[in-house]
């Protein structure tokens, strides 16, 4: 039996239409600058409205020490009446891909549905820039969000950290770093089907080698590309982790289809035994950002709705 049978229906049309334009999918492109423009050509052919009660800008902000400027794009609600809760937002794409600008609309949906002041970074890529650049440049815009909490209209004690897929293995990352250097402090972490084993050794990343959205074998390539050659460690592979205290409360989700799933149940299960409250979700028949490509599908809606609850538990006063 194929993966692809184990695919929830409603979520296998856009999967199917992505395999149509982009035949063996995003890895079919081993250019890597090719690769982005093929993906940022078909973002730029669905057209999303902008949200009236979402206001956005753009600002250049200190990066790491020594390091260039960093942009990150601040969300804040129209209508908010006094201090909102905050979230940092760090976007996916295995950390080779993706942008500020190709994750607007969920970071749009965040701000909007819970009323927060969100700030999005843009962080270098790989394999231009391998770690620890990408994790040096989201700790940086954390923590200069963290330091003008007052000026961007949040509370500083309700600051989470959201990010999907290799955003969520740096959401990991950045909160084990500001564990370690001491801040800022975070409330909560919502790392969503995080990239965070550089081994490729579990069963899931061994299954999940054909159906088009982050197979095994782009999963290798990026890895290698984010090392740069060099051995990971907990800040550039949060699976190698070997003390885990300390983290915020966190909110785990993966699909049963995804390449990630085993090593993300594995370091829930390793936040459960290191005392962090940690919240983990499951889903049949979901691949890898599937509620991105088919966001009305049944299970997409119920994947959002238990998110959305989980943020506005975690960050109500």
């Amino acid at each position: 039996m194929s993966r692809l049978d184990l695919i929830d229906p409603e979520l296998r049309p856009p999967l199917e239409a992505l395999l149509d334009a982009l035949p063996g999918g995003f890895n079919a492109v081993p250019d890597i600058v090719q690769r982005r423009a093929a993906i940022e050509a078909m973002n730029a052919g669905v057209e999303i409205p902008d949200n009236p009660n979402v206001a956005k800008e753009d600002r250049t902000v200190p990066g790491p020490d020594g390091e260039p400027d960093i942009t990150v794009r601040i969300y804040r609600p129209v209508s908010a009446t006094g201090t909102c809760p905050g979230i940092y937002f760090i976007h996916g794409g295995g950390m080779i891909l993706g942008s500020v600008a190709g994750e607007d609309p969920t970071a749009t949906l965040l701000c909007d549905r819970l009323g927060a002041i969100v700030v999005s970074v843009e962080y270098r890529l790989s394999p231009e820039h391998p770690h620890p650049a990408p994790v040096e440049d989201c700790y940086a815009g954390l923590v200069w969000m963290a330091k003008n909490a007052a000026e961007l209209g949040f509370d500083p004690e309700r600051l989470a950290v959201y990010g999907a897929s290799a955003g969520g293995g740096l959401t990991i990352a950045v909160a084990l770093l500001a564990r370690d250097r001491g801040g800022p402090a975070l409330r909560f972490m919502m790392p969503i089907y995080p990239m965070i084993d550089d081994t490729n050794t579990t069963d899931s990343s061994r299954e999940i080698d054909d159906i088009g959205i982050w197979d095994r074998a782009g999963n290798i390539e990026a890895w290698s590309w984010y090392l740069g050659g060099k051995e990971a460690d907990q800040y550039a592979a949060p699976a190698r982790a070997t003390d885990l205290s300390g983290l915020p409360p966190a909110f785990i989700d993966v699909g049963t289809v995804d390449l990630f799933r085993d090593e993300d149940i594995a370091f829930a299960q390793r936040l459960m035994a290191a005392g962090v409250p940690t919240e983990l979700h499951i889903h049949p028949g979901s691949y890898h950002a599937a509620e991105t490509f088919a966001p009305d599908a049944a299970l997409s809606r119920r994947i959002w709705a238990s998110r959305l609850d989980a943020l506005t538990r975690a960050l109500s006063r």
